[in-house]
Parts: structure tokens; sequence; C-alpha cells
């Protein structure tokens, strides 16, 4: 057997290390990397920065929680109706009152989700 050399798949670095344990050499940088070095910027000064929203612009309004349940509410007991024959119009249940009352529990849905 031939002894092991320091060429080929064996002898990789670990990823982003160099023989001196920098991810580039002291002297020759790359520009990629040249462009993290120098002074720390918050996010404030770079512009990244995005400040969280006061609480009071968070909070719903008092109706918004009642109109909610009420429009689900509405929804179910509509698509429930169409199974169960009690709307008018249709003896035997029409097309229009189930996507009607799936139109009504998505709209309930999206209130749900931007109720604070």
């Amino acid at each position: 057997m031939s002894a092991k050399s320091k060429t080929g798949p064996g002898s990789a670095q670990r990823k982003g290390k160099s023989k001196e344990g920098r991810a580039t050499a002291a002297g020759g940088g790359s520009k990629r990397g040249a462009s993290k070095v120098g002074r720390y910027k918050s996010p404030e000064e770079t512009g990244r920065y995005t400040p969280p929203i006061p609480k009071s612009v968070r909070k719903s309004p008092r109706w918004y929680g009642p109109v909610m349940l009420a429009v689900l509410i509405l929804g179910v007991l509509m698509i429930l109706s169409n199974y169960l024959v009690g709307l008018p119009g249709a003896p035997h249940g029409s097309p229009w009152y189930l996507v009607s009352g799936l139109g009504i529990l998505f709209v309930g849905s999206i209130m749900a989700t931007r109720y604070h």
C-alpha cells in the first residue's frame, strides 16, 4: 500500500477553513470576505430595522370579535340549512347557498387571522 498523500478527495479541508484556521488567508482576502471587514453597523444605520408596532395600534376594536363570530356562525348555519333543506327558493338545496356559505366562512377566517 502507498502512503497517504495530501492530494485527492481525502485531503479536503472543512468548508470555510484554511490551514491557518481562518476563512481566508491573512495576506490574500477575497472580495467577498473584504466586504465584511470594517466597523459594525447596527440595523438602524443600514436601514434594515423595522420598529415594532405599538400595542395601541395592534388592538382590535371591541365590535370586531362579536362580528367575526357572527360571520363564522352565519356561514356554518347557511351550509347546514342547505343540507337540511331549510332555505327558501330551493326545495332540494342549491349549490349557490353552499358556495355563499363557504364564502362567508372564508371572510370569517380572514377576519380571525387579523384579530388582535
